[in-house]
């Protein structure tokens, strides 16, 4: 299986954008536990960018170095046009960061959390307070503002993260596991806010667990095993690195069943359940071969099922954990 796959990073709408992170052999240790052996990225201004991985992958460790929070042991990085290692001011002007774990004060109000970040970012007391009155409202956060944040509930306190993460006005912002915890609703909430602000311009780091995540948000992903990059690419040009996509013919007539099984040579047969099932990318070009040649036999399947690789069966095979599964993504009845 490819280690990679080789394309262009572009944005959504096809353009070519500058790189805001970039780093080459990227290495960390600690003692004799290598975290990353190594690693490349290119991430393109404007754009979401996922990093998957197994705990214990490294996901932390290269926001920790991007961030200029730890050092990395040998290689180079670029942030914002920084280097991480000669210029961190010129990073840490740059950049947002939300980590795993909140850096809400619980004791004081949401406002007040607001208004501290404004005095770290040296704003003036006015500006400070205009900027916190935005970002609050913005968030959905003012009716709460003058409640303490430790009565907050945790997607409350999430967005009162990365609302205090946007008081510098980053145009780059490292979210580490920004949703874990969090409940359905209040998880789509977050992506939408991603997706907002990265329509506004700013750049998104983004490390998850969850892959239905890193599918809806990410312009590119990244997969890391073992301190290495396992696949980078497009979320479909990932699903395209795994085996397995297939159609799936069910009958309720046992000699319709058999009919199609005699002509369709190449399809695994299952009496049990009088099913066959095609290997097939699940190309629109494949189904409509498909269908039509049901129509020209005069053979009527009462039920037709796409199945397709999805970014769980990549991280699986990719990585190791567990064994993959296929998921059904479309049905045609």
């Amino acid at each position: 299986m490819p280690s990679s796959v080789m394309s262009t990073p572009k944005l959504r709408d096809g353009r070519q954008s500058p790189d805001a992170v970039s780093a080459v052999g990227l290495r960390k240790s600690y003692g004799d536990k290598t975290v990353l052996d190594g690693i490349d990225l290119r991430i393109p201004a404007g754009s979401v960018f996922a990093l998957l991985g197994p705990n214990g992958a490294g996901k932390t460790t290269t926001v920790q170095i991007l961030s200029t929070l730890i050092t990395a042991d040998g290689g180079q990085a670029e942030v914002a046009g920084h280097d991480v290692a000669t210029a961190p001011d010129g990073v840490r002007a740059a950049i947002g960061v939300t980590g795993q774990f909140s850096a809400v004060d619980g004791l004081i109000t949401g406002e007040e959390n607001m208004l501290l970040m404004a005095d770290l970012h040296h704003l003036s007391k006015s500006e400070g307070r205009r900027v916190a009155a935005e970002l609050l409202e913005r968030f959905d956060l003012t009716e709460a503002a003058k409640k303490p944040a430790s009565t907050y509930s945790g997607g409350m306190k999430r967005r009162l993260d990365i609302a205090m993460t946007l008081v510098g006005s980053p145009r780059i912002i490292f979210l580490d596991e920004p949703t874990t915890g969090l409940d359905p609703r209040s998880r789509h909430n977050m992506w939408q806010i991603i997706r907002e602000l990265v329509t506004g311009g700013v750049t998104v780091f983004l490390t998850t667990q969850y892959l239905n995540e890193a599918d809806e948000l990410a312009d590119r992903i990244a997969v890391l095993n073992d301190g290495k990059i396992a696949a980078e690419g497009t979320a479909e040009e990932l699903k395209r690195l795994i085996p397995g996509g297939h159609v799936r013919l069910r009958f309720t007539d046992p000699s319709a069943y058999r009919s199609a099984a005699h002509a369709l040579s190449e399809a695994t047969h299952d009496e049990e359940s009088l099913s066959l099932q095609i290997p097939s990318d699940g190309s629109q070009r494949e189904l409509r071969s498909i269908l039509d040649w049901l129509d020209s036999a005069g053979i009527e399947a009462d039920e037709l099922t796409v199945h397709t690789p999805d970014l769980d069966d990549v991280f699986f095979a990719l990585t190791g954990s567990g064994v993959p599964s296929q998921k059904t993504k479309e049905d045609v009845r």
